[in-house]
């Protein structure tokens, strides 16, 4: 079992703009002044450049285009309603956005197929949005693949029933707390964990105080920190500019990258950033455009491969 992998799945934007029907409960998202053919213009730019870094270094990064016979506006972030598993297994998961159920599609399994790769089995969880119950992938669920642990915060968009059933069919530990982040003098849910939080191979980064239940908070950290990963605590502030959206994938000859945005990166401090590049090198995008209307960031854009090569 292994934390990172070298393949990414990543979907170039053809309709992205702000989506309103997610924007209800994602307090990241902000409107831009612009048309949205030119939102979308700058986003292709951002996720060209964004690929250009990563097959830069050596991470094979397989890019499908979005199909324009949907509105999808966020299919940008493949990783919400697929996962990929060593074992050959592929999960779907139930979304909040009826807008982005649409972003499934069969062709992207064919194309991985085409590229080599093995699908032995596919466990569909969608059918628990006719109950308006969601789980929105490894947004919703940060896995430890190694320690066989997966961290959950619960959200519209997180139910726990769905996570532990999740964890059940994956063999995986349930870590369950809820994440908040202050939104008009409000303590809201954050709606997906990989904002707040990521794991890499020897390190985790979290904002810890996210987790207001001071139980839960220790509960989460002792967990990380017997699994033998440095802490990086991050501030509510730093979370904002999606320095909890991190993502540790390999590249050329086994070298390890931590990837993320150009925002997240600046916000780091020296100390942090000593303290992460310890572990492996740091490489960042300008993602503005991206995180601005999407509300997510370079995390959310890699839908990790895992399956087994044929």
């Amino acid at each position: 079992m292994q934390q990172t992998t070298n393949t990414i799945l990543m979907i170039r934007p053809v309709n992205f703009r702000k989506n309103e029907q997610t924007a209800v409960n994602n307090y990241f998202q902000e409107d831009l002044e612009l048309k949205n053919s030119e939102i979308n213009k700058k986003a292709q730019a951002e996720f060209d450049a964004f690929v250009d870094r990563l097959r830069a270094v050596g991470v094979n990064v397989i890019v499908e285009e979005d199909d324009k016979l949907n509105d999808t506006p966020d299919s940008i972030f493949p990783n919400n309603w697929v996962s990929f598993h060593e074992n050959g297994d592929l999960a779907l998961y139930p979304m909040f956005a009826e807008n982005r159920r649409k972003e499934r599609r069969e062709e992207l399994f064919t194309r991985l197929e085409a590229e080599g790769f093995e699908i032995e089995n596919i466990i569909d969880y969608t059918s628990a949005e006719e109950d308006h119950f969601f789980l929105e992938g490894t947004g919703s669920i940060v896995l430890d693949r190694v320690n066989g642990k997966a961290y959950c915060a619960l959200s519209a968009r997180a139910d726990e029933d769905l996570f532990i059933e999740f964890c059940e069919d994956f063999d995986y530990h349930p870590i369950v707390f809820t994440a908040y982040q202050t939104v008009d003098d409000q303590r809201l849910p954050i709606y997906h964990t990989n904002v707040m939080m990521c794991v890499g191979d020897t390190f985790a980064v979290i904002c810890a105080d996210s987790i207001d239940d001071k139980k839960e908070r220790k509960h989460v950290l002792k967990h990380l920190k017997e699994d033998g990963k440095e802490i990086v605590a991050i501030t509510e502030k730093q979370m904002h500019h999606f320095a909890g959206n991190m993502l540790q994938v390999s590249g050329a000859d086994g070298k390890c990258y931590l990837v993320m945005s150009q925002a997240a990166h600046e916000s780091l401090t020296p100390h942090q950033i000593e303290k992460l590049t310890a572990h492996c090198d740091i490489l960042s995008s300008n993602l503005e455009t991206i995180e601005t209307c999407g509300g997510g960031s370079a995390r959310c854009m890699m839908a990790e491969v895992f399956l087994p090569k044929a």
